[in-house]
C-alpha cells in the first residue's frame, strides 16, 4: 500500500527532527542525531588526553558518535580502531562519521555487545567513556548514561582478558567512581598507571578523573588539569591539549 503524501511528509519532519548541528573539527566533522549522546567535554578530554603513542590495534567501547575514535586516529597515523557500540542508531552516525572522514580507511563501527564479543586479537588500547549512573528513572540517554547494558564489572573484566601484554585500558569516570572502578581493577589485575584530575574550574571541586591501567604494575603517575581558568573562558592548557582539533581560533 502506498504512503499519501501527508504521510511521507509527516515521516520526513520525523526523521528531519532527529537530525542535530553538526559539530565541526579541524579535520573531521561530527554529525549527531537525539538518539545518540552528542559531542561531550568528557569524549573531547579523554581522545586528547588519553596516551595512544604505542596503540597500533585500538578497541573503543561504546562509540556513540565516534569522536573518541576519530581523535585517536589524527593523533595516531598507525593506529587500527574497532570502535563498537549496542545502539544501532550510534553505530550508523558513528560509521557515517568514520567514512567522512581522512581516516576511514584504518577505522570502522560494529554493533556489539562487549560482553558478548569473541576475538583472538589483543589490543594495545581499550578506551571507553562508560555509562556511570546507577539505573534509575531518567528517560535521558539511557545507554549512554546509565549502566544498564553495560557495567563496571563487565567492563573491567572483559578489557583485562582483551589487552595485550603492554597495553592500556583507559577511561574518564566521574572522581567519586574511582574507588570502586579502582577495587575491581585490581581484581581482575589490572593496575593504575596514570591518573589525570580534572576540574571544570580552576577555583571548583574536581569532578573527573581520566585513569589508566595496565597488566603490570608500575608507579603511578598523577597530573592536574584544569578545563576553564574562569566560566566560560578556557585554560591555557586546555586551549593547548585541543588546538589540533577544535577550530576557537579558526575562521569559518
Amino acid at each position: 500500500m502506498e504512503a499519501t503524501e501527508t504521510e511521507l511528509r509527516r515521516s520526513e519532519m520525523s526523521v528531519s527532527a532527529l537530525y542535530m548541528k553538526e559539530f565541526k573539527f579541524q579535520q573531521f566533522s561530527i554529525q549527531q542525531d537525539k538518539l545518540v549522546f552528542r559531542v561531550g567535554t568528557d569524549a573531547v578530554l579523554l581522545g586528547a588526553l588519553a596516551n595512544v603513542s604505542d596503540a597500533k590495534n585500538v578497541l573503543e567501547v561504546g562509540t556513540g558518535t565516534g569522536i573518541i575514535s576519530l581523535m585517536i586516529a589524527q593523533r595516531n597515523p598507525d593506529a587500527k580502531i574497532l570502535a563498537i557500540d549496542i545502539n544501532s542508531e550510534a553505530v550508523n552516525i558513528s560509521q557515517t562519521n568514520f567514512s567522512n572522514s581522512p581516516f576511514s580507511n584504518r577505522i570502522k563501527s560494529q554493533l556489539q555487545d562487549l560482553k558478548n564479543f569473541e576475538t583472538d586479537e589483543k589490543f594495545d588500547l581499550i578506551i571507553s567513556n562508560p555509562p556511570y549512573f546507577e539505573i534509575n528513572n531518567s528517560e535521558k540517554d539511557i545507554l549512554a548514561r546509565q549502566r544498564l547494558e553495560l557495567n563496571f564489572s563487565d567492563l573491567i573484566k572483559k578489557s583485562s582478558q582483551l589487552l595485550s601484554k603492554n597495553g592500556l585500558f583507559s577511561v574518564i569516570i566521574p572522581i567519586d567512581s574511582e574507588k570502586e572502578f579502582t577495587e575491581i581493577c585490581f581484581k581482575n589485575k589490572l593496575f593504575l598507571h596514570r591518573k589525570v584530575v580534572i576540574k571544570g574550574i580552576k577555583t571548583s571541586e574536581p569532578k573527573r578523573l581520566v585513569l589508566e591501567y595496565s597488566l603490570i604494575e608500575k608507579e603511578i603517575k598523577v597530573e592536574n588539569f584544569v578545563i576553564e581558568k574562569s566560566p566560560r573562558v578556557y585554560s591555557d592548557e586546555y586551549l593547548e591539549l585541543t588546538k589540533d582539533f577544535h577550530q576557537f581560533n579558526k575562521k569559518a
